[in-house]
């Protein structure tokens, strides 16, 4: 089983954040050993003013007590200083830019279809404080019935960190392409109208459409061994 944490923060927008912030993590996912601290992947996005930082675990941090992904930790935290700053109101210590998830689903039998693993889409909106419970309940009434096979979903991830929401999705292959064609089906639009009183768009002036809510990634690595 992998563990996941999702570190949500404020980047200052445009390809020079994210050239910097991509070479410093490529530097020292070269030169040190993530693994050793059970690290084996990252992935890197933006959305808008946001940078979220997706790290893939062995074992769970809180048992292993192994809550840093690097070594050079402070070395990141420093060169990336100018581009990256806490997002949440409350921040007092990096700890606080930590998401929380609030619901976690994947079907029983995995779907087929997937030859070189799973497709990650990371959907972000905002969330009306106190709303996880309702939107957690929401997707659970809708998990129980047959959109996440049609859509081939292999897990869903709820997210949440002040007034950020994340929705980490993951579909097989064959299926991935078949989001967008679902967009306007009955289903879709019902799960779209009952999350409306909590959930909307976290830049209601350039929001179009669905695609319109995806992060898009700019750095990933993954350990080989």
């Amino acid at each position: 089983m992998t563990f996941r944490n999702v570190i949500v923060c404020r980047m200052v927008p445009g390809e020079e954040s994210e050239r910097v912030v991509a070479d410093t993590f490529g530097y020292y996912d070269r030169t040190t050993r993530p693994q050793d601290l059970g690290v084996i992947g990252r992935t890197l996005l933006s959305f808008h003013d946001l940078y979220i930082h997706v790290i893939e675990r062995v074992a769970d941090p809180a048992v292993t007590g192994q809550t840093r992904g690097l070594p050079a930790f402070q070395q990141i935290a420093e060169a990336i200083a100018p581009y990256v700053t806490p997002y949440p109101r409350y921040w007092k210590n990096p700890s606080d830019s930590v998401a929380k998830q609030f619901y976690h689903w994947a079907p029983a039998e995995p779907p087929a279809g997937g030859t070189t693993g799973p497709n990650r889409t990371i959907i972000v909106a905002r969330i009306k404080p106190g709303a996880e419970p309702d939107v957690a309940r929401i997707f659970g009434e809708s998990d129980a019935g047959e959109l996440p096979a049609r859509l081939g979903v292999t897990g869903r991830w709820l997210y949440s960190i002040d007034d950020v929401y994340l929705h980490v999705l993951e579909q097989t292959d064959a299926s991935f392409a078949a989001v967008r064609e679902n967009h306007d089906t009955p289903a879709f639009a019902k799960i779209m109208e009952d999350l409306s009183p909590y959930v909307s768009a976290y830049s209601p002036d350039t929001w179009r459409g669905p695609e319109d809510a995806v992060a898009k990634v700019f750095y990933r690595w993954r350990a080989e061994d």
